[in-house]
C-alpha cells in the first residue's frame, strides 16, 4: 500500500479534529478525499506530509512511518497544501530550482525545464511568482509538489483559482501523474471527482463516512432515482408512502426527487399513486445520482 491509515486520531485541545479514521490506498489510484469544511480534510493531509503529528493512531506513506521516518516520507511525497505558499519575490524558474536544489536532484535545470512545460509555464517562467494571476501561482505550487517525481502526490484543492480550461489541462496531469503513482486530492467541486479519481473517501466530522470505488458510491444511498412533476400540490409525507419510495425531496413547485432502495422500476408506483389520488404526472424520469447529491446526503446537507 502506498498509504496506510490506522486508527488515527487528532486532538486540538478538546476539539476532535479527526476520530479514529481508518483507510489505505492502493499504488496507481486517483483518490478524492472530500468532506465539508471543517470535517478534518486538511489536518489528515498535514499528518501524511508529516507536517502535524496525530494524537493517536499510525500513518504509514511510501513504507514509511510518518512520526519515526520522517525525512523518509517527505523524500517521497508531493504537496500541494490548500493556501499555497510561495515566495512572491522569486522568479517562477528561480523558485523552481531552488526546489529542485533541495531534492538535490541531478540534472536539475532539465528537470525544471521539463516541469514548467508539463504544468503550463513557459510563458511565466521569467515572471515574478507575486506577478502572477491565482491560477498560474496554482501552477507553480503544482511543479514543486512534482518535480521530484514523488512516489505519493497528496493535493489540497489543486483546481482553485483555475478557469475552465486550465481546470481540463491540470486533470489530464493529475491523471496521467496518477497512473502509475498515487494521488490523494480534495475538492469542493463534485465534478472534479467524476472527472478524475476512482475512489472516494468521504469524512465529517472527524469521522470516515464512505470508502467507496467512485463508480459503486452512485448506488451507495438507494438504487434508483425518479423526478416527477404532478399536476397539483402534493405533501412530502404522502409521497413517502409510495412504495418502494425510502427518501423524498423536494425540487420545485409540484416537482419531487424520490429515490428508491428497491430494484424494481419507481415510476410504476408513481403512476399508480396519482392514478389513487386523483393526479396527472405532468413530467417523469429516472436521474442518475450525482456525486453532490450523494455527498451532501453523507455528510448531513440537503439535496436539491
Amino acid at each position: 500500500m502506498s498509504i496506510e491509515v490506522s486508527n488515527i486520531t487528532k486532538m486540538y485541545g478538546e476539539q476532535k479534529a479527526l476520530d479514529d479514521v481508518s483507510f489505505s490506498i492502493e499504488k496507481g489510484s486517483v483518490v478524492g478525499f472530500l468532506g465539508p469544511n471543517g470535517a478534518g480534510k486538511s489536518t489528515m493531509m498535514k499528518i501524511l506530509t508529516c507536517y502535524i503529528p496525530q494524537t493517536a493512531g499510525k500513518a504509514v506513506v511510501a513504507g514509511y512511518d510518518v512520526e519515526d521516518q520522517v525525512m523518509n516520507v517527505k523524500k517521497r511525497v508531493g504537496y500541494l497544501p490548500e493556501h499555497n505558499p510561495l515566495y512572491p519575490e522569486m522568479y517562477v524558474k528561480e523558485y523552481l530550482q531552488f526546489i529542485a536544489g533541495l531534492h538535490q536532484l541531478k540534472d536539475k535545470s532539465k528537470k525544471v525545464d521539463e516541469m514548467i512545460d508539463r504544468v503550463g509555464l513557459s510563458l511565466e517562467r521569467k515572471k515574478k511568482i507575486g506577478a502572477l494571476s491565482k491560477g498560474y501561482r496554482q501552477r507553480v505550487g503544482l511543479a514543486q509538489a512534482m518535480i521530484h517525481d514523488p512516489e505519493v502526490l497528496i493535493l489540497d484543492e489543486p483546481t482553485s483559482g483555475l478557469d475552465p480550461n486550465q481546470i481540463v489541462e491540470i486533470r489530464d496531469l493529475i491523471k496521467n501523474f496518477g497512473s502509475n503513482r498515487t494521488v490523494m486530492l480534495s475538492t469542493h467541486i463534485m465534478q472534479e471527482v467524476e472527472a478524475i479519481c476512482n475512489r472516494v473517501i468521504i469524512i465529517n466530522r472527524g469521522k470516515l463516512v464512505a470508502d467507496e470505488q467512485a463508480a459503486a458510491l452512485r448506488s451507495y444511498q438507494g438504487k434508483q432515482m425518479v423526478k416527477v412533476e404532478f399536476s397539483s400540490k402534493v405533501e412530502a409525507n404522502v409521497l413517502r408512502g409510495i412504495q418502494g419510495v425510502s427518501d423524498v425531496d423536494h425540487v420545485q413547485e409540484n416537482t419531487w426527487l424520490l429515490t428508491s432502495a428497491s430494484d424494481a422500476d419507481l415510476r410504476k408506483h408513481v403512476f399508480d399513486f396519482a392514478v389513487a389520488n386523483d393526479l396527472s404526472v405532468l413530467t417523469i424520469q429516472r436521474e442518475e445520482q450525482s456525486m453532490e447529491d450523494i455527498f451532501k446526503k453523507l455528510t448531513g446537507g440537503k439535496t436539491a
